[in-house]
């Protein structure tokens, strides 16, 4: 049986490793400074910085985005693995969409009549409903900013990477040649002087360099003409990044959405009555949000307007400049939200009036240009009514 050997070409191969080993030589003898080196100009030493300088941000850029996306690593080594064998990626729960079936689960467990096991149903339904937001969010900037980034990294990064390897091999094979000229100059009077043929006469050399500074020019012109484009690529990756903000926008405003009508859909599961016995300030403040107290939800700024919000506290007015007491701060109270003053026991007396309409547990209160809610509990009135 006849066996057909795979063609070989010995001398290729000999030729390819006398060109690696000559420009191991000339590595080394540049790092050792026996050998000189051939400079790229300012122009070109200029763009290989800038693509070296995009390229390492780009990859911390594509690597932050995916961690705030996704931020359990082995997720994110899962996906990449199934990306790599070109398979679809699983189908994962998030831990909101988690959370809410277990509240589904537990109201309806609790009973969904019951005032407690109806509300845990209805969150749980919206914590699904930001988990379904959350993934399309996740889709959407991974398809709009993260693969563009990685297809720029794998794609033309990549080949400016390769490009710039072949370059420095053609500058070594110049400076190797180089090098081999000014020895066959040098040594080509003694060797004819001892009657010695020298391996690579003078001719040789030179019409080797010749060879060699032509693909170096060639090389340094294509790899320049890449390196060039990369203040293109930024401008395209301008549009990624705009992109990315679009998509956050959309799903900040639907998630401020869904927790807005929550909000409003919980006020029918409250108790109608609460009988408040506690003075401590956490269970003031839970008591006084059944009552329909102080405690407003406030939305994400920009979705409502400040101003209103700031004259808004409850439909409590702040504005009265009338009938304001004296009273005594006994211990510090932080405020909760921008609605309330921050209370100092350092502080002798602070000025206070009844809301409008009046609240069983909290009053206004001034402290200089300062108005919001103070809680009752902390105060010791000072002047009679």
């Amino acid at each position: 049986m006849n066996i057909k050997m795979p063609d070989f070409d010995v001398k290729k191969f000999v030729k390819g490793a006398g060109s690696t080993l000559s420009r191991v030589v000339q590595l080394t003898e540049e790092k050792l400074g026996t050998s000189e080196k051939t400079e790229m100009d300012a122009r070109f030493e200029h763009l290989s910085e800038r693509s070296d300088s995009a390229k390492l941000w780009t990859e911390k850029i594509m690597r932050d985005t995916e961690a705030a996306l996704i931020p359990n690593p082995a997720n994110r080594v899962e996906d990449f693995i199934f990306e790599k064998i070109e398979k679809q990626k699983p189908k994962r729960l998030s831990n909101l969409e988690y959370l809410g079936l277990d509240m589904i689960e537990g109201g309806g467990e609790f009973g969904q009549d019951g005032p407690y096991g109806s509300a845990l149903i209805k969150v749980g339904q919206a914590e699904q409903k930001l988990g379904s937001c959350e993934r399309d969010f996740i889709g959407s900037a991974g398809m709009c900013f993260i693969q563009p980034l990685k297809k720029f990294l794998e794609g033309e990064m990549k080949t400016i990477t390769k490009e710039k390897g072949v370059l420095e091999s053609k500058r070594l094979d110049l400076d190797a040649c180089k090098n081999r000229v000014r020895k066959a100059r040098s040594m080509i009077g003694q060797q004819a002087k001892d009657g010695i043929s020298p391996e690579v006469t003078l001719e040789q050399a030179e019409r080797d360099l010749r060879v060699a500074q032509s693909e170096f020019d060639r090389q340094a012109e294509i790899t320049k003409l890449l390196l060039e484009g990369i203040s293109t690529t930024q401008a395209t990756h301008l549009r990624y990044l705009h992109s990315l903000v679009e998509a956050q926008v959309r799903y900040y405003g639907q998630c401020n959405k869904i927790m807005s009508d929550l909000q409003r859909e919980l006020l029918t599961t409250l108790p109608t009555d609460h009988n408040i016995t506690s003075r401590n300030p956490d269970d003031i403040r839970a008591a006084s949000s059944y009552l329909g107290g102080p405690q407003p939800y406030v939305p994400v700024s920009g979705y409502e307007d400040e101003d209103a919000l700031s004259e808004r506290v409850n439909n409590i007015e702040l504005g009265a400049n009338s009938g304001y007491r004296r009273a005594r701060v006994l211990c510090s109270y932080d405020a909760k939200d921008g609605t309330e003053l921050n209370l100092s026991s350092n502080e002798a007396v602070i000025f206070i009036c009844e809301c409008n309409p009046p609240h069983s547990d909290y009053m206004n209160g001034k402290q200089g240009l300062l108005k919001g809610l103070v809680p009752k509990a902390f105060l010791e009135m000072l002047d009679d009514d």
